[in-house]
């Protein structure tokens, strides 16, 4: 015990003196035991701990050990029965922000970890991994690629894709689509239909994906999270835009003089004078 405190504290020191000579902002504290880097030393405390095995935070209660105060916190709710995460839907309430977000997904009918190998989406990570644990025999193969299915309707939906065949057409304006699902949402254009109403505001939406969307702003959910500095968004598509400002990607370019953006907002308000 004593000697893995003599070593934390000697990485403490050494991480101190090596975060003197780097610049401000930079991941400059480094765990002695993985050469990981962090920002801040408490993050780096906080790490440590899952070399050194350290529990500092006990339950008063149980006597169960943490490693983080908030790990306990959370924990000590299983005894008080204090639920703080409370739906805005259905008014249940949940001990984690966590649990929250995934039963939130029942409202939404969003489906976030997808399946790499046939593009099937699962509302949870469990769901996700027990699909994958399951092989379905797959006997259709596309005489195009060679990607196999386990359904001829599937196979026959995929090949349209190399084909260009679109055999559903808008009776209203001759638009012709792949699958009769994109012929029906976009007869909703003409219809005016939106079938998809919001419990919370009564905003009513044409497409069910729009109104996952939407019930974002009530419910606060961000699940697309950046990974280079953990910003969370709503949309793909906003993460999508931030992206570039750790890429440095300017996809908006001026065919005059050749000035790229990395937001659209620049490009329409730039003025080439030749």
């Amino acid at each position: 015990g004593s000697h893995l405190k003599q070593k934390d504290q000697n990485a403490s020191n050494s991480t101190r003196t090596s975060s003197a000579n780097t610049i401000s902002g930079d991941k400059c504290f480094v765990c002695s035991y993985c050469s990981k880097r962090f920002r801040c030393f408490s993050q780096l405390t906080i790490h440590q701990r899952s070399h050194t095995g350290e529990k500092p935070y006990r339950c008063t209660l149980c006597g169960k050990r943490y490693f983080q105060k908030g790990h306990l916190y959370t924990h000590q709710r299983t005894h008080t029965g204090e639920k703080p995460y409370r739906c805005s839907l259905c008014g249940k309430g949940f001990i984690q922000k966590c649990t929250l977000d995934k039963h939130l997904r029942s409202h939404t009918g969003e489906k976030p970890y997808t399946c790499t190998k046939c593009g099937k989406g699962f509302t949870t990570k469990f769901n996700l991994n027990k699909h994958l644990s399951f092989t379905p025999k797959k006997k259709f193969k596309c005489v195009f690629c060679g990607k196999t299915f386990e359904y001829l309707s599937h196979m026959t939906r995929h090949m349209r894709k190399h084909s260009g065949e679109k055999p559903y057409v808008c009776t209203v304006c001759g638009k012709r689509f792949a699958q009769k699902t994109y012929l029906i949402t976009h007869e909703r254009t003409h219809s005016g239909e939106r079938p998809y109403a919001c419990m919370e505001c009564g905003k009513s939406f044409s497409q069910k994906s729009s109104l996952n969307v939407h019930l974002r702003s009530h419910t606060g959910e961000k699940p697309y999270s950046c990974m280079e500095c953990g910003k969370s968004f709503a949309q793909k598509s906003s993460l999508n835009v931030h992206l570039r400002s750790h890429t440095g990607e300017k996809p908006y370019s001026c065919s005059e003089c050749g000035k790229s953006y990395a937001y659209k907002q620049g490009f329409n308000t730039h003025q080439c004078f030749g």
